[in-house]
């Protein structure tokens, strides 16, 4: 767009139009500027403004023209279509986009130069800064993990602040930034901050030191009474009803409100959090708390729902908070439960109840860590039969709030993987240790500052058996199916993996399931300089996401190896047909468990409550106005279907192996 000086007519009607500047020369105008729409208006510094045509729609029906009215304007590039009216202190060092509305504001300023919190240290687990997380704009939940969890690797903690760094000098700016579409309403102060596309701010109280990375089919909504400060937040995210976030990086589709309070934390993908607070947490995807009194602290969490009045506990009045927590994904704490930091839970837990002893159920997966008599009693693997553990990995993909065609971080939603499938292993060997140990009839068997019973025990075995062939059924169905297979060496050469990139211990970086020697070799390459910067990294850990099923098979069909004790090259089609048959019967097995599971919620004392001034009749109609009946539920229905669909596709898995044996 051409631009030029104003004409002494121009501003002969500005000065009448109760505008003041002391240097007019330094304003720059676009060829079509109309003065008429630019009323009690202070220019200072250089400014520069664009087209101001178009008439612009407000709520309520009022139409007010594109212009500035009742403003203080230093230093500002004006975009094109900007309403800006009713500012009570002023504008200054900002480039505003086009099409934005910036009305009733107190003041919008950045002083000096910013990095707009990029670089800020956020002092997660460890509250003294040990475990120190540097933010920008893209961090995901794998670069912050490397960063607070692989401490120890000076060299490539180096290495990742010194990216950071660069990164944070490349955005360094002495104007502030006010993307296209962005809405700015009855706001208090914001200095320092950028802004992005679409950004929709109502009735905040503070911004300062912010980086809001919104896109136009992205947006991020601030709303009332929010304070955010030395913060970045991501797309599809929306923090309201007087949130205070401080010290903070907010990712992509998360929901902050209701007075929600975070400060020296970390929030990834789709987290949640309401009513609660929040300090020196890794909240991983998903991380979700709705309640008063509920307070994460110290801990790293993924998919995890936290009830009402958690609590964690890391200090003992000794050397301060250094002490930390980590609860691995899919995770659940019931109302009042607290757990003493440090300790280390295993994935899929259910927490009930108070917990004074450090403990580590990490080997012991899908599990029940419950008080009774002042004691921890674990329960192994008897979450994998539970309704609930199963619905919420459905819900999960279907909650994903994350619509920009970026998805930064990488998120695997499989309940059974090596990941958890490598530690029902260890669990196995772990509890037949101690059986051995202890005694075959010991009532009270101890582990990690944890008791577990001789009937949970011999049922934990035997769960995790049913996980692991479930798993390894899935694996092989999946690999061998529609393979067109005719003799028993097709058969193996199907099985045989098609690279050795895969194999060994798995691990799950806060939503990334993948081999821990792809994560080293990743650690070397950005050590080495291989990996030179971040957008490399990032790129890297997409990559590794994308092929998480290559690499399974080749974990699934080591262990394989290891069931069968027999390698690829020795395994016949009987093995194999036998393990199909075990699996379907895993499968149905698991499915009623869910489905007696889930029919507790339609007995009689579920039903306490229901039918007001009636009798047990009414009771049961009342119930099912208001729940439904047993067998029309969704999750119900579900659960059928999926015997049959599994036991269908068992079956169309034998009649190819059938043809192998013709």
């Amino acid at each position: 767009m051409n631009f030029r000086k104003l004409n002494p007519i121009e501003i002969k009607q500005l000065e009448q139009q109760n505008c003041i500047c002391n240097n007019w020369e330094l304003i720059d105008i676009s060829t079509d500027f109309d003065p008429q729409y630019f009323i009690n208006v202070e220019f200072s510094g250089a400014i520069k403004i664009n087209s101001q045509n178009k008439v612009i729609s407000l709520k309520g029906g009022i139409e007010k023209h594109a212009g500035i009215y009742n403003a203080v304007i230093h230093n500002c590039i004006i975009g094109e279509n900007c309403l800006i009216y009713s500012v009570k202190n002023s504008i200054a060092n900002y480039k505003i986009g086009n099409d934005v509305i910036i009305h009733n504001v107190d003041m919008i300023s950045n002083e000096g130069e910013s990095t707009f919190a990029n670089g800020n240290e956020i002092s997660v687990l460890d509250e003294s800064g040990g475990r120190k997380v540097l933010i920008y704009d893209q961090l995901s939940a794998q670069i912050a993990y490397m960063m607070a969890l692989y401490r120890h690797q000076q060299k490539l903690i180096e290495k990742l602040e010194s990216h950071v760094f660069d990164y944070a000098q490349k955005v360094k700016r002495k104007f502030g930034i006010i993307g296209n579409g962005t809405k700015i309403y009855n706001t208090g102060s914001i200095l320092n901050s950028k802004f992005g596309e679409g950004v929709l701010i109502k009735g905040a109280s503070a911004i300062k030191n912010v980086s809001i990375n919104s896109k136009l089919n992205a947006p991020v909504i601030i709303g009332d009474s929010v304070i955010l400060r030395n913060s970045i937040i991501q797309t599809d995210t929306e923090i309201a009803e007087g949130a205070i976030i401080t010290n903070c990086f907010v990712g992509q589709g998360c929901e902050f409100g209701k007075n929600y309070s975070a400060d020296h934390s970390l929030f990834f993908a789709n987290c949640q959090g309401f009513h609660g607070e929040a300090c020196s947490v890794f909240a991983g995807p998903y991380t979700v708390t709705h309640h008063k009194s509920t307070l994460l602290i110290a801990g790293m969490y993924s998919f995890l729902n936290a009830g009402s009045g958690s609590n964690q506990s890391n200090h003992m009045y000794k050397l301060g908070p250094i002490h930390h927590g980590i609860v691995e994904r899919g995770s659940k704490t019931t109302s009042d439960s607290y757990l003493l930091w440090p300790a280390k839970i295993g994935s899929f837990t259910m927490v009930m109840g108070r917990h004074y002893k450090n403990c580590d159920t990490s080997n012991m997966p899908f599990s029940y860590l419950i008080e009774r008599d002042d004691k921890s009693w674990l329960s192994p693997a008897v979450n994998l039969r539970s309704v609930g553990t199963i619905r919420d990995a459905m819900k999960w993909p279907r909650r994903d709030k994350r619509t920009s065609d970026t998805k930064i971080d990488s998120v695997n939603f499989n309940l059974l993987s090596p990941f958890t499938i490598q530690k029902m292993e260890a669990a196995i060997e772990t509890l037949k240790n101690l059986q051995h140990i202890a005694g075959v009839s010991n009532e009270t068997y101890y582990y990690q500052n944890t008791s577990i019973t001789m009937s949970s025990l011999v049922r934990g075995i035997k769960l995790y058996n049913i996980g692991i062939d479930k798993f390894l059924g899935n694996s092989v169905i999946t690999r061998l199916n529609n393979s067109n297979l005719k003799s028993e060496e097709d058969l193996r050469n199907r099985l045989k993996p098609d690279f050795s990139r895969g194999e060994g211990k798995w691990v799950d970086l806060s939503g990334l399931i993948a081999p821990k020697s792809e994560i080293d070799q990743i650690v070397v390459d950005i050590e080495n300089g291989k990996i030179a910067d971040l957008e490399k990294l990032q790129q890297t850990f997409v990559k590794l996401h994308a092929e998480y099923y290559e690499l399974e098979w080749t974990w699934a069909a080591h262990l394989l190896e290891r069931r069968l004790e027999k390698k690829i090259e020795q395994i016949t089609v009987e093995d194999i047909r036998s393990l199909v048959l075990r699996w379907k019967s895993c499968v149905v097995k698991l499915d009623w468990m869910l489905y007696d599971d889930a029919k507790k919620e339609f007995k009689l004392s579920a039903m306490t409550g229901f039918g007001a001034d009636g009798d047990e009749s009414t009771q049961l109609a009342d119930f099912e106005m208001v729940r439904g009946k047993f067998e029309d539920n969704s999750f119900v229905q579900e659960i059928q279907s999926h015997m049959e669909r599994k036991t269908e596709l068992g079956n169309r898995m034998l009649k190819e192996l059938d043809a192998c044996d013709a």
